[in-house]
């Protein structure tokens, strides 16, 4: 907190004293124009600078002024955000919480265990009601091109299924078999794998960002050319069972995925 703190204020500080910054990102949320506003600041920061003020005094009546402005206010605000994003931890894939609770399956529905792919195309997993595969039995699936974003997996049998181009954002794979499957050229961002067999799998040229394979079985895999992030890459680094020789490709699954 006392980081992101001397962010916000060193953000405030640029801010109140270029004059531009300050014009091209606020709009009068006062009843006083742009220019009366501006012209009221600068005054203030040129009765601020005097040499006998010392820098500290200075900066917290900067601090003041901005409480006492909307437009400044806003943007630096706005700012401290930015810089929480930026410098905060990294996020955990989904269903990668503690304390992630699914509702119990409903096993009236006669057409639950069909790969069905979304129409609504958003990247969020939405869709009309919950994408539930739980427990199912369906390997060899030919499903190329599907959005199976926000599908939740649980003892789901889906090994040597073709996945290629399909998306899988938000996905909760947890438990699964997915042996000998192709994900090749898939955007797998934001899923988590959690305790899944992914014997032989093919992820070739595969988005996989913020995704996790934490205690999952990647042996014979092969992760060429597959984009994730350096968080990402680090944390599958560290799967002990990511080693072997993909069948398919004859690459080694380590070196594939670009570790050591």
């Amino acid at each position: 907190m006392t980081y992101l703190r001397r962010v916000f204020m060193m953000t405030l500080t640029i801010l109140l004293s270029n004059s531009h910054s300050v014009e091209s990102f606020t709009t009068p949320l006062t009843t006083k124009p742009l220019s009366q506003t501006k012209g009221t600041i600068m005054g203030l920061f040129n009765k601020e600078n005097n040499d006998s003020v010392s820098r500290n005094t200075s900066l917290q009546k900067k601090s003041n002024i901005a409480n006492n402005n909307p437009n400044v206010f806003s943007v630096a605000t706005a700012s401290a955000f930015v810089a929480w994003s930026l410098f905060s931890g990294a996020a955990l894939a989904d269903g990668q919480t503690s304390k992630f609770k699914l509702p119990p399956i409903d096993y009236s529905d006669p057409n639950r265990c069909v790969l069905k792919s979304s129409s609504i195309g958003q990247a969020n997993a939405a869709r009309d009601k919950l994408y539930d595969l739980r427990a199912c039995n369906i390997p060899e699936q030919k499903a190329v091109g599907y959005d199976l974003s926000g599908v939740i997996t649980t003892k789901t049998d889906l090994r040597k299924s073709n996945f290629q181009d399909a998306q899988f954002s938000k996905a909760y794979l947890h438990d699964s078999i997915f042996d000998d499957s192709d994900f090749s050229n898939a955007i797998v961002d934001r899923a988590s794998f959690r305790g899944s067999s992914l014997r032989g799998a093919l992820f070739v040229n595969t988005v996989l960002t913020g995704t996790s394979f934490e205690e999952s079985n990647l042996e014979n895999t092969d992760f060429s050319d597959a984009y994730m992030g350096d968080f990402d890459s680090r944390s599958l680094c560290k799967n002990p069972t990511l080693q072997g020789t993909n069948p398919v490709t004859g690459v080694d699954t380590r070196a594939s995925a670009g570790c050591k």
